[in-house]
């Protein structure tokens, strides 16, 4: 009895932490996220001098409470998992871990504890919270797009690389060391600040000569950057296309293959995104509604 009380327990608790679908699962990660972002706040409140000054006690015993929430819920996370290192030497495992202990190295080694703002990586459970795994086909989409158009794109860098070498060596011709374009690497640096519509004012041409040609550059700069857009666009329309051979004659016909996918959590391998009819984790095999 004693022992199906402790895995009735351990579900539970696995369910609140690891998952988003529950109420308790949802307000758990948004109660997380708010700590997190308060936590944030507080290091980097604690690091203007005038701040940490005059609120130096309670920004530091504010900064523990939550360093011992979070310590409480890593714990948690390991002791509801049924393969605790699955979790420990996964990359939440290991962002929690390095989130957690810079507080309490900052009691032997004085301003490690600034290392909390590692926190801001946790920030990424946002995804489960917001259910952003809807999008991924979405992103696959403009993955490949991306892959499709890379020789493109390429042959379009090199071609930049080219006119920015031959700018900037005119450059150096026109304007000289004089006014500060010393050689022909600054001068292509220049080239480059200047094509990208970025524009330090670290060197700036003063000759009428060199002002007109800035003024070319910057105006290729600004066609130049459409020129990857539009490539990126058409890839991506290409791959929005639907294959005429393999389209459904009937819209109704792939209704019943739609699944809903929910962030159901498996408590041995910590896989996520089963289905909601999904009786087994489609990784390991594992029972995902009995331990």
């Amino acid at each position: 009895m004693s022992n199906y009380r402790t895995n009735k327990w351990r579900l539970k608790l696995q369910e609140i932490i690891y998952e988003a679908d529950t109420p308790a699962g949802k307000l758990f990660d948004v109660v997380l996220l708010v700590t997190i972002l308060a936590s944030i706040l507080l290091v980097m409140l604690e690091s203007v001098n005038s701040i940490d000054k005059n609120f130096h006690d309670f920004l530091n015993i504010s900064e523990w409470v939550i360093t011992i929430l979070f310590t409480i819920e890593y714990i948690a996370r390991i002791l509801t998992v049924r393969k605790p290192l699955n979790y420990v030497f996964s990359f939440y495992g290991i962002v929690d871990l390095l989130s957690t202990i810079p507080k309490y190295i900052s009691l032997i080694f004085g301003g490690i504890h600034a290392l909390a703002a590692l926190r801001a990586l946790r920030l990424l459970r946002i995804f489960r919270i917001l259910k952003l795994a809807r999008y991924l086909g979405a992103s696959n989409t403009l993955i490949n797009a991306l892959k499709a158009s890379k020789a493109k794109i390429s042959v379009f860098l090199f071609a930049v690389v080219i006119v920015a070498i031959i700018l900037g060596t005119i450059m150096y011709l026109v304007e000289g060391e004089e006014n500060g374009f010393t050689n022909i690497p600054k001068s292509v640096y220049w080239c480059i600040v200047t094509l990208t519509t970025v524009g330090f004012g670290d060197i700036a041409p003063q000759t009428p000569l060199g002002q007109f040609i800035a003024s070319l550059v910057m105006i290729l700069g600004y066609g130049i950057i459409a020129v990857p857009t539009g490539i990126v666009s058409a890839e991506y329309t290409n791959q929005n296309k639907p294959d005429k051979e393999n389209e459904p004659k009937n819209n109704s016909e792939n209704k019943s293959d739609i699944v809903q996918l929910n962030s159901q959590c498996c408590s041995n391998c910590l896989n996520e995104l089963h289905r909601d009819d999904a009786e087994f984790c489609f990784k390991c095999g594992c029972n995902l509604h009995h331990d």
